[in-house]
């Protein structure tokens, strides 16, 4: 008995074109320029109508772009008014070449079929070509506010980051894991960390998968992740999230931290160049210029860099005045958007921070500024046991709650590293935002828990 051929395959009398006009493949709003003279089926939502005295102009929006529908028919034209902007609708027709329209091809005679009721009127007025609403009121509906191509195109930035980090990493022989999100004790310290009910047990959300990759290393020598954490950080700021994607990374068999901070930018330069490659449309809609990235990115020393901003020689850390002195720094001597500072103090770094073997007040970390803000935080690790052991009592922990995470180095472990880095904030200096939450999904802060 004879299989019966079903719609989307191919007998060998018949072309993958004409199977696919057979099935009544939709075509996409960018892909109307390819098909000047053909009949198509378009779906996206109505973006805008404009009822003139003898023909009405339909734009319907779809992940690609916007296509222009002209209908002129009277009893068309009646029924659209009932399709409210943003009301779901298919579309079929013929493409006709008009230099007037979007891609220079709309779409004529055309025969709409609703997919969704009549939607109401959306909270702010998506067809225009600026976005004229206050945050606070973007954020509440940013279900729908975000449909806006303004609004969107950070994420479709953010998008192509993640996937250039990715493919830089995977190059590079990294092994991409997954990391418990629950933890039984806080990676950085016992604050700022989100506490919760564990069956009866306290348990935290993770604050970073650092102790999880460090251990990775000892399976895979080299791991990545993109995953969310967690900071109950109570900052109120335009550059603080209690939630955010962080892209990290870990690799043994380094010499020092100036092994990891060779990864990170080779990390960042594919970054960027993915962005480039995948994203130019959204790029062009935010009119945003990607950076060059140097051949060597400069540096700086803490010491130097607290000399530099004339800071007092015994701060702990760099304020945020200071990050954004040294990026100003950065581009006026080196014509570069990025700084490293090495060499934090070792008060100031996490217990598993390697100290500067000459000097251990100083620790063999780094951080990367970017456009004047801290990027990227990264340095080599301890690696043996009693160096865990030594360094915890220093800072006054005791070694039980990591019982589990210093069993991999007593079973050997390799000089190892890594860094990582906010996806959010990464974007946010790349469009030039004033607010990380304009590049969040779905931000989470000291005040807001919804949508």
């Amino acid at each position: 008995m004879q299989r019966p051929v079903h719609a989307f395959e191919q007998t060998s009398e018949q072309s993958s074109e004409q199977t696919l006009e057979q099935a009544g493949v939709r075509t996409l709003a960018a892909e109307l320029p390819a098909r000047a003279g053909e009949d198509v089926r378009l779906a996206g939502w109505i973006h805008r109508r404009r009822r003139l005295a003898s023909v009405t102009f339909v734009v319907l929006r779809d992940r690609s772009g916007l296509a222009q529908v002209v209908v002129r028919d009277p009893a068309t034209v009646e029924r659209i008014e009932e399709y409210a902007e943003e009301t779901v609708v298919e579309v079929t027709g013929k493409a006709v070449a008009n230099p007037q329209a979007p891609g220079g091809v709309e779409v004529g005679e055309p025969a709409f079929t609703p997919l969704t009721d009549p939607a109401p009127t959306p909270p702010i007025e998506l067809w225009r070509p600026a976005v004229n609403a206050g945050l606070p009121t973007l954020l509440d509906h940013a279900p729908v506010t975000l449909r806006h191509p303004l609004l969107r195109a950070p994420f479709e930035l953010a998008a192509a980051a993640v996937a250039g980090f990715r493919e830089t990493l995977t190059g590079l022989a990294f092994t991409e894991i997954q990391t418990p999100k629950i933890v039984a004790s806080a990676t950085e310290s016992g604050a700022n960390v989100f506490k919760l009910d564990y069956f009866g047990r306290p348990a935290y959300l993770a604050q970073s998968p650092q102790f999880y990759k460090q251990t990775m290393v000892g399976v895979f020598e080299r791991v990545f992740e993109v995953g969310p954490v967690f900071r109950a950080e109570p900052h109120d700021t335009v550059r603080h999230l209690a939630e955010y994607v962080s892209l990290d990374a870990e690799f043994g068999f380094v010499r020092d931290h100036r092994d990891v901070m060779e990864v990170v930018s080779s990390v960042v330069g594919g970054m960027l160049a993915a962005v480039g490659e995948r994203a130019p449309a959204a790029l062009d809609r935010l009119g945003v210029e990607l950076p060059k990235l140097p051949p060597r990115i400069p540096e700086l020393h803490f010491a130097d860099a607290l000399a530099l901003v004339g800071a007092d020689p015994d701060e702990p850390d760099l304020a945020p005045a200071h990050e954004r002195a040294i990026g100003e720094w950065a581009l006026r001597e080196h014509g570069s958007d990025f700084v490293f500072v090495v060499g934090y103090p070792m008060r100031k770094r996490p217990f598993y921070t390697h100290p500067q073997p000459d000097d251990p007040r100083w620790s063999n970390s780094f951080d990367l500024l970017f456009r004047g803000v801290e990027l990227v935080t990264g340095g080599q690790r301890l690696h043996r046991y009693a160096d865990y052991l030594a360094a915890l009592e220093a800072a006054g922990q005791p070694a039980e709650p990591y019982a589990t995470y210093l069993e991999t180095f007593r079973y050997g472990m390799p000089p190892h590293g890594g860094f990582a880095f906010g996806l959010e904030r990464f974007v946010a200096r790349l469009v030039g935002a004033e607010n990380i939450r304009q590049v969040t999904l779905f931000p989470r802060d000291l005040h807001r828990l919804a949508p």
